[in-house]
C-alpha cells in the first residue's frame, strides 16, 4: 500500500489526507485489489473534512467522512455496474461523475483538475478492460490536448449566453462509446436502457427513477427537453 501510494500522491494532493484515507481502506480492500487512484475534495474555502473518491481495479469507492471526522461512510460500485463516468472543469476546479446502469448518478464535486483527469483516465481504462477483456495502456490526456479540444468545441457551438457574477468555463470528457448519434442542435448525454417497462415498477421505484433524472439535470448531463420528455413518460404511472 505504501509503495503504491508514491504513485497516486502528485502536487495537488495533501499527503496527510491520503494516509488517512487508505489507513481506513487497508480492511476494506478484497484479495487482488489495487489502489488505482485517489482523489480528494478541495473547495475554494478551507475544507476540514473533504469527500474523496477511490477508483480500484474492482470498484469505485465514495469516502465520506462523518461524526466531525471521527468515522468514514463508504460507498462502492463494481466496475460492471457502472454505465459511464464523466468530467466537468470549472474555474474553482472538477466534477466527477459516474452513472449505474440502474440509472443512478453520483458526483464529488471541487476536485483539481488534475485529480480528476487521472480518475477519468483510469476509469476508462477499467471500463476498456470490462468491454474487452484485456488491458489497454490508456496515459493520461495531456492539458494541452485537452485545451485545444475545448477551443475546438467553443467555435463549433454557439453557447448562450447568461447573466452571472462568474462566467466559469468547462470541458465535458464523455467516453466515445456513450455518445448517441446527434438528432438535435443541442448535445445530449445517453440514458441508460430501462431494464423493466415503466408500467412493471412499483411508485417507489418511479419515484426513485424520476429523482435519478433530475440529479442528471441538475448536473447538466442532459438538458431540460430530455428531462421533461422523461419525467412525462412516468407521471401517468404514478
Amino acid at each position: 500500500m505504501i509503495d503504491n501510494l508514491k504513485k497516486i500522491l502528485n502536487e495537488d494532493q495533501d499527503p496527510k489526507a491520503i494516509e488517512k484515507i487508505t489507513s481506513k481502506l487497508e480492511n476494506l480492500l478484497m484479495s487482488n485489489e489495487e489502489v488505482g487512484y485517489i482523489a480528494v475534495q478541495k473547495k475554494p474555502a478551507i475544507t476540514v473534512f473533504p469527500d474523496s473518491i477511490v477508483v480500484t481495479n474492482k470498484r469505485i469507492i465514495l469516502c465520506k467522512p462523518k461524526n466531525l471526522g471521527l468515522s468514514m461512510g463508504f460507498m462502492d460500485y463494481d466496475w460492471d455496474d457502472i454505465a459511464g463516468t464523466f468530467v466537468k472543469e470549472g474555474l474553482l476546479g472538477s466534477d466527477f461523475s459516474f452513472s449505474t446502469k440502474t440509472e443512478l448518478t453520483h458526483t464529488v464535486d471541487y476536485l483539481p483538475k488534475n485529480q480528476a483527469r487521472k480518475l477519468y483516465t483510469y476509469a476508462k481504462e477499467q471500463l476498456d478492460i470490462l468491454k474487452n477483456g484485456v488491458s489497454i495502456n490508456v496515459n493520461p490526456v495531456p492539458d494541452t490536448e485537452i485545451e485545444a479540444a475545448v477551443e475546438v468545441a467553443a467555435a463549433a457551438v454557439e453557447i448562450e449566453e447568461v447573466p452571472t457574477e462568474e462566467v466559469i468555463h468547462f470541458a465535458e470528457i464523455i467516453s466515445a462509446d456513450m455518445i448517441p448519434p446527434v438528432q438535435d442542435t443541442e448535445l445530449e448525454v445517453p440514458i441508460p436502457h430501462h431494464e423493466k417497462k415503466l408500467s412493471e415498477l412499483s411508485k417507489d421505484e418511479l419515484f426513485d427513477k424520476l429523482n435519478n433524472y433530475k440529479k442528471l439535470l441538475d448536473n447538466d448531463l442532459i438538458i431540460q427537453g430530455e428531462y421533461d420528455r422523461l419525467k412525462n413518460e412516468i407521471l401517468p404511472f404514478l
